[in-house]
């Protein structure tokens, strides 16, 4: 039996297991579990590993950075990130990958309409951090937006101001996320149009209430969730790979 998992704080909104355990019944796969471990810190992360046999497992918020120096070993896509949320266990210590960044480019690209030029990244975390890579390498330019801008990120305020130019507005934070769902990350939904498009990362609740705002405004918009999927079946194609990628 290989077993994986998902560790982070919280994770009981989390629809990972679920997916993999149908997708795996489907296929008839036997020989796999998926189990959610909610883990407010990293420390006591190898005993987990080690009681509960894990060969894999995905990393969620808060800790897709705060892991990287439990890592041994980087692919070329997470240490460009700057982040993981995908680690192999090897006989030689953790292998940390990102499959992120290229679920987020996946899902983005059918979506994506000439005037799609630049975008509003809302957030600063490693979801973030994996939506600004992807974007660069689909040639568009981006801004992160925190509420506490620094020099490598804007305030909303200035957001606000520009809003009207930028066509993509991702959101990268958990705001809006269950339980929490009578909140959005963007304050304006009067700003947008019809030629804009909003990308939510977040998945439950769907829609989010940041993306029922942007299509009453006559936006496009997208959730999360194919995201989510994407980004597992990359994971387990990571854990199972003969080599580190």
């Amino acid at each position: 039996m290989k077993c994986f998992g998902l560790i982070g704080y919280p994770v009981g909104h989390s629809l990972s297991q679920r997916y993999f355990v149908e997708k795996w019944r489907r296929n008839g796969v036997y020989d796999r579990s998926y189990n959610l471990y909610e883990l407010k810190s990293l420390d006591g992360l190898d005993r987990l590993v080690a009681c509960e046999g894990l060969s894999g497992f995905n990393v969620t918020l808060p800790h897709k950075q705060a892991i990287m120096p439990l890592i041994g070993a980087l692919t070329d896509e997470a240490a460009a990130v700057g982040a993981v949320n995908c680690v192999k266990v090897t006989p030689n210590g953790f292998v940390g990958h990102n499959t992120d960044c290229q679920a987020f480019a996946d899902t983005l690209q059918p979506l994506l309409q000439p005037w799609h030029t630049s975008a509003l990244v809302l957030g600063t975390g490693g979801a973030a951090a994996a939506v600004e890579l992807a974007l660069k390498r689909l040639g568009i330019e981006s801004l992160k937006v925190s509420r506490t801008p620094t020099d490598g990120c804007i305030g909303y305020a200035e957001a606000a101001l520009i809003a009207p130019s930028r066509m993509l507005i991702v959101n990268a934070t958990p705001v809006g996320m269950s339980p929490h769902t009578d909140n959005s990350p963007w304050p304006w939904p009067e700003l947008l149009t019809d030629r804009h498009l909003v990308y939510d990362l977040v998945y439950t609740p769907s829609p989010t209430l940041l993306l029922t705002q942007a299509a009453a405004h006559g936006a496009q918009t997208f959730g999360g969730l194919p995201m989510l999927y994407r980004q597992a079946d990359l994971s387990e194609e990571f854990w199972l790979a003969d080599k580190e990628m």
